[in-house]
């Protein structure tokens, strides 16, 4: 009997795309917005990748300091492509939890929420009111 030589199973390909949000933000819908806010992911720059093998580890999330006021912005993609070149290059795809969870956390140091800062369909919003719509 022949031997098998063993095949490397590729990772699943990760699509970091919320299609509900990119629709919901080209029609500035708001309930369209907060519900996929809600039921999709989002996209988010990392200053540090996860390391491959810890599940646990998701990175470390780049936020926008203002050097002239210092107030925090964190941005937020529907769509990896819609991520401008100037940012860091790694991305992550975070939970609506994961999301409601981060903004608790720093809720006293960012200052806004960009969604799709560089187009094509941009939306501002205070943590408060992304917080609200993440609300059930």
């Amino acid at each position: 009997m022949a031997g098998k030589k063993g095949k490397k199973r590729a990772a699943p390909e990760v699509d970091f795309t919320n299609t509900a949000l990119i629709d919901a933000l080209q029609t500035q819908d708001m309930a369209a917005i907060a519900f996929a806010l809600r039921h999709g992911p989002t996209v988010v720059p990392l200053m540090r990748p996860g390391t491959r093998d810890n599940p646990l580890d998701q990175g470390e999330v780049w936020t926008y300091r203002d050097p002239e006021t210092g107030q925090v912005a964190l941005l937020l993609f529907s769509d990896a492509t819609h991520k401008p070149e100037s940012l860091p290059p790694a991305v992550g795809l975070q939970s609506p939890e994961w999301l409601k969870a981060f903004l608790t956390a720093h809720s006293d140091e960012i200052t806004t929420v960009f969604l799709d800062i560089a187009g094509p369909h941009p939306l501002q919003a205070t943590p408060a009111d992304i917080l609200a719509a993440l609300e059930v």
